[in-house]
């Protein structure tokens, strides 16, 4: 099991870890560092090793107490309360809505959709900013549709 102080580091590294990121895909998303950092899988490589790291190195029992079919909310909310778990709970939260985010971010790359709000809630609370980008995209889409119709049809 790791200590205290290395699960402290461990949080408080992939904390930091994950933020130029964001900034990148939120502040300068059309910068050819951005777009050549997002195109790479390797933070998602070290996030997931880290996981691994800390799921691995997690205590049998928790283990145990995950795969059993009675689990409850309860059970489960006192198993967030050791630290270990927390962390590698966390780390999962980080690297997942970093994937979601950077899938969202190449849609719009891709689609020339504005994207920016949808990190940020992304960033923020993970499945909101999925959600928020899906109606964008979905407005967009209707929105620009209509408008090229306009454009083709003139009265």
């Amino acid at each position: 099991m790791l200590s205290a102080d290395g699960l402290e580091l461990i949080f408080n590294g992939a904390n930091l870890f994950v933020l130029p990121f964001w900034a990148l895909m939120i502040l300068l998303p059309n910068w050819g560092v951005t777009q050549r950092v997002m195109a790479s899988y390797l933070p998602y490589g070290v996030l997931a090793s880290l996981y691994i790291l800390l799921f691995v190195t997690l205590d049998g029992g928790v283990l145990a107490a995950f795969s059993d079919p009675q689990l409850s909310l309860n059970t489960l909310a006192g198993m967030f309360a050791v630290p270990h778990v927390t962390a590698t709970g966390w780390v999962h939260f980080l690297v997942m809505d970093l994937f979601v985010g950077r899938w969202i971010y190449l849609q719009g790359q891709a689609e020339k959709l504005f994207t920016r709000h949808s990190l940020a809630f992304c960033l923020f609370a993970g499945p909101l900013g999925l959600l928020v980008h899906l109606i964008t995209r979905a407005i967009s889409r209707r929105w620009f549709a209509a408008a090229n119709t306009e454009a083709a049809d003139p009265v």
